[in-house]
């Protein structure tokens, strides 16, 4: 049964959004490319929209067991995580060069009921639509419908990836464990008589 539902619009970032139930936000050791969403941490959740910095409509809900799935609206085939939830209200952030706070102020926090039998584990349901379905700038008439409730942890369902995601995965983990020192860039400093040290 629906215990919950939160709409609202949020303009994402260029590289999506972090949905879970623990505002340490980093950024995530491998990118679900391929999917729409994948692990950040137990507790967080990284989504990857098809806009890039564009509106999409967000309707959160809350359920006190497995929701039916959804009928109609052009839904892509839901995807589906466990999410710890030691901490029981709903964080969500966009994702720019920097991690921002994107829950409405207007909106009441969410929280997910405690369970009867402790439970400390949240199973998170993606649906995701697209008017237009090609990734890129701008209002792409996007809408995700996530479900939650409490549920043990379970493995996640996700539609298989291709070569192409598993390279794409590949790259990203090379950045992320590529030394700080590599990006350093030195400039040699030549003066003038007109631009001398101090």
């Amino acid at each position: 049964m629906l215990v919950r539902e939160a709409t609202f619009t949020v303009d994402v970032g260029e590289n999506g959004y972090l949905i879970g139930f623990d505002d340490d936000y980093d950024w995530p050791k491998e990118m679900p490319f391929g999917w729409r969403c994948g692990l950040a941490t137990d507790s967080n959740a990284i989504v990857m929209p098809t806009t890039d910095t564009g509106p999409v409509q967000m309707i959160i809900q809350v359920h006190d067991g497995p929701p039916a799935p959804e009928r109609g609206n052009d839904w892509e085939p839901p995807e589906e995580i466990s999410l710890r939830a030691d901490y029981p209200e709903l964080c969500l952030a966009v994702i720019r060069s920097e991690f921002w706070d994107a829950w409405p102020e207007d909106e009441p926090p969410l929280e997910v009921p405690p369970s009867n039998e402790g439970e400390q584990w949240v199973r998170m349901r993606l649906y995701s639509h697209a008017d237009d379905p090609e990734p890129g700038i701008g209002d792409h008439g996007e809408r995700h419908l996530v479900q939650l409730w409490r549920a043990p942890q379970a493995p996640s369902l996700h539609p298989e990836i291709t070569d192409a995601d598993r390279q794409a995965r590949a790259e990203y983990a090379a950045q992320m464990n590529m030394p700080v020192e590599e990006y350093t860039t030195t400039y040699p400093l030549t003066y003038t008589p007109d631009n001398q040290p101090d």
